[in-house]
């Protein structure tokens, strides 16, 4: 074990008997004198610390990781010694004499502090890598188009802590500089090198193919230690997720398969439902005004209804105030409203300026056909239409579709008469799904508030 894990493990053991007797002194009256039994539980779950932490991953090297989930992997190690201390009280009847405040309040201020101090000390070799230290050399093995993205990318995250210091790809025709990385052509050059400078690591950057190039790196460097990790090249397999997982028991590369996970939409889902009975519940006078105006308008139902495809394609029957006069539409046709369109009514056209006539989809997000931001659905002669012309143009319906969206409040709403601008919109609403995050969200509705209400080519 590393002298760093070591160390690790003593401010862990710390922090643990730390928090356990600031918890006493803060429920009794500032005493230091604990029971027993309170001994008892501090030692075992001092002992599962030693034992079960490292079997969490907390002591090996987080480098190039997000800290995030650093800190969930700590609260759940935490959260398992405290579920077996919890069972260690009651099968020895001892539920009686412990303190259940001074085991909750222990509890927190322990998961808080370990949590605290894991995320500390990474950021403090964040630091330390940014400015040039703690660093581990890398040498590339790819084509120059991927390798020169690499690169770049380890430039970008200097928090890293990676150097690149070496580039082999056999099949380039000059040996030029990659982003001011040295280019080396001849495989046995490349070795001598690569043990001559004691470099750390060897990424292969290789496309799914070049199954023999990695069993030929893996043979020629089984003796040395050498870290080797294979970064695969599969841009041209699709745009979309490339995220890494097991499924029984086998490595999996998601090729085409959400990013985000259903655990961490928690947060989503339950803003989702709280905010849209909010916006109803205030609302709702507004709603019923609204409702007025437009069947005054002209003869018709308030609401117009139309079927979109929601999450994993299941459609659904969208929700808008009707802005346009009944009319009859052509089969398996939907023709989009343009400026001055003639079938606009006068309150529907305001309405459609202003975005007020997406209101009722708020009662689309309340039955959990929609979210609050998400990529917008399109109509589904639209879909069929764009699906063969946009790459990528299903993939956004594996997420739940939304009122707002990053194409929105970037500009692209309304009509799309030209594949480009689907092309762009379809673009966001990628991106948005690949950077998804909670707080992400909460930007998205804020500009959406700011600026995304009205628009220049909302009509």
């Amino acid at each position: 074990m590393s002298v760093w894990a070591t160390a690790m493990e003593v401010v862990d053991i710390f922090l643990v008997v730390s928090g356990a007797i600031l918890a006493h002194m803060l429920t009794h009256q500032g005493s230091l004198d604990l029971a027993d039994i309170e001994r008892f539980i501090i030692a075992f779950n001092c002992i599962l610390v030693l034992l079960l932490f490292p079997g969490f991953g907390l002591y090996r090297s987080w480098r190039g990781q997000p800290l995030s989930r650093l800190a969930w992997r700590v609260l759940a190690a935490w959260c398992t010694v405290t579920l077996m201390e919890v069972v260690l009280i009651f099968v020895a009847h001892r539920a009686d004499v412990v303190s259940r405040l001074w085991l909750g309040l222990s509890t927190i201020l322990t998961g808080g502090a370990l949590t605290s101090e894991k995320i500390l000390a990474h950021l403090m070799l964040r630091r330390l890598r940014s400015r040039g230290m703690n660093q581990k050399t890398v040498a590339i093995v790819g084509p120059e188009s991927h390798s020169r993205e690499i690169v770049a990318q380890i430039l970008r995250a200097t928090y890293a802590g990676f150097k690149p210091v070496l580039l082999f790809d056999e099949r380039a025709s000059e040996a030029s500089p990659v982003c001011g990385v040295e280019v080396m052509t001849r495989f046995g050059e490349f070795a001598d090198r690569v043990r001559c400078e004691s470099v750390d690591e060897i990424w292969l950057a290789l496309p799914l193919s070049e199954e023999h190039v990695i069993h030929r790196f893996v043979r020629e460097f089984r003796h040395d230690f050498i870290n080797l990790r294979f970064l695969p090249d599969v841009r041209s397999v699709s745009l979309f997720s490339h995220s890494v997982s097991e499924v029984i028991g086998m490595t999996s590369i998601n090729v085409t398969v959400c990013a985000t996970q259903q655990f961490q939409l928690l947060p989503k889902y339950v803003f989702d439902r709280l905010f849209s009975a909010i916006v109803l519940i205030v609302l709702l006078p507004l709603l019923v005004f609204l409702a007025m105006l437009v069947m005054l308008s002209s003869p018709g139902p308030a609401l117009f209804r139309q079927k979109r495809m929601g999450v994993d394609g299941r459609p659904f029957e969208i929700l808008k105030f009707r802005t346009m006069r009944i009319h009859a539409g052509e089969s398996g046709r939907v023709v989009q409203a343009t400026r001055n369109d003639s079938r606009l009514t006068s309150i529907g056209a305001f309405l459609r300026r202003t975005s007020l006539d997406e209101l009722p989809q708020f009662i689309n997000v309340l039955m959990g056909h929609m979210s609050v931001v998400g990529p917008r659905p399109h109509a589904i002669e639209h879909d069929d239409l764009y699906k063969d012309l946009v790459d990528g143009y299903m993939y956004r319906y594996r997420i739940k579709p939304g009122i707002t969206g990053w194409a929105q409040v970037n500009g692209y709403r309304g009509e799309t008469r030209k594949l480009e601008k689907m092309e762009t919109r379809v673009k966001f609403d990628l991106f948005y799904m690949q950077h998804w995050s909670f707080w992400f969200d909460m930007k998205i509705l804020l500009l959406t508030v700011a600026k995304g209400f009205v628009g220049r080519n909302a009509f």
